[in-house]
């Protein structure tokens, strides 16, 4: 995998001289919107309502929610809440089916109303009551009920920040202490420490690929550099446990700038991207965002972290159709995969609207710095 330090030199001269060095805050939130409204009119006909595919939608239409003029689009998401008379999905130990509560929690900050977080709160309350052991082996006959913990990668993005909002919301620390405690379960299990990126789960340990690197999907990485994100911003500055988080955040971010590609976007294999040469947004799309919340709160460095992202809100923006569809999206999976550019899904638009939250802002502060 080749490493492209004069990529990072231009791209670091440009942002630094103010040439380019951040879009036009209109354009982004015009694109935010596009996609935001595609993405309401065409719901995916296989997901419900409260699957995980639309809950990482959610999470983006409340950051597109928080800065763009109109209600339209957190009345949306008021009125997904109601319509799911406000509960998780059916799995009760399952993360996937746990990330719907960020959106109901982030409701509840905005309005009030002790209901929206009622049905997750008795929920967490269960699992409290009746934990499970930490087997994190990904294995069906071995481990039958795996999916009761956070045993794959991407757990860490569908359950943590739930949890963490539901300790802000109710002062109650003993969900910010599962959550806390899972994390460093699940990290300890998945996390390589030589790479600095995440296994999807454990049945890709042995696995290798075909120029015989280690198999490191970018979605599943992309999935927990934004669980690191939606984790931090809520974690309290005096935690014990921050600086680990700020440490792992930051060893990813430097792993994932090396492996950008020249286009600006993350191929689906991470460290075989020439055996995966289509463009993939999804992933590409949880990178931007996470590096320019790292840069926007100061916790990576401007150079080489804020040109990388600037690159990768373009390369995604590129992907977007004039009507608001946003192709090249992996399918659902687990592995890098081929597949049809034109693919779309909910939780790809969720992590460009979450990448494009990050950009605006920075774009504001740009202009804002530049006067």
């Amino acid at each position: 995998m080749r490493l492209r330090p004069l990529f990072l030199l231009v791209s670091a001269a440009l942002v630094a001289g103010g040439v380019g060095a951040a879009p036009n805050p209109a354009a982004v939130l015009d694109a935010m919107e596009r996609a935001a409204d595609w993405q309401l009119a065409n719901p995916h006909p296989r997901w419900k309502p409260t699957d995980w595919h639309n809950a990482a939608f959610y999470a983006g239409v409340m950051a597109l929610a928080s800065i763009s003029e109109s209600d339209r689009f957190h009345q949306a998401m008021v009125r997904m809440g109601e319509a799911n008379r406000w509960k998780l999905g059916p799995r009760a130990y399952h993360a996937d089916d746990h990330a719907v509560g960020q959106t109901y929690a982030d409701l509840f900050f905005h309005d009030g109303g002790a209901e929206r977080i009622a049905p997750m709160r008795e929920a967490f309350d269960f699992i409290l009551a009746h934990p499970k052991d930490d087997n994190l082996e990904f294995n069906r006959e071995k481990n039958p009920d795996r999916t009761d913990r956070w045993s794959w990668c991407d757990a860490l993005f569908m359950a943590p920040p739930a949890w963490m909002r539901l300790w802000k919301a109710t002062g109650d620390a003993r969900y910010l202490d599962f959550a806390n405690q899972k994390w460093w379960v699940t990290s300890d299990f998945l996390y390589d420490t030589e790479e600095h990126l995440y296994w999807r789960d454990s049945t890709i340990f042995p696995k290798r690929e075909k120029n015989g690197a280690k198999v490191f999907w970018s979605r599943g990485n992309g999935w927990v550099m934004a669980g690191l994100v939606r984790v931090l911003e809520l974690l309290p500055a005096d935690h014990p446990d921050r600086s680990r988080y700020v440490q792992q955040f930051r060893e990813m971010a430097a792993k994932v700038v090396a492996c950008q590609q020249d286009d600006g976007l993350w191929r689906s294999s991470l460290l075989d991207p020439e055996s995966y040469p289509m463009r993939e947004t999804s992933g590409s799309s949880f990178y931007c965002h996470a590096l320019a919340w790292g840069v926007n709160e100061g916790l990576l460095d401007r150079e080489p972290h804020a040109a990388a992202a600037l690159r990768a809100w373009d390369a995604v923006v590129s992907c977007l159709e004039p009507d608001g569809k946003l192709t090249h999206v992996q399918p659902v999976g687990y592995t890098p995969e081929k597949f049809d550019p034109q693919h779309t899904e909910p939780f790809g638009v969720g992590a460009f609207l979450l990448a494009g939250s990050e950009i605006h802002r920075m774009a504001l502060r740009t202009r804002s710095t530049a006067r």
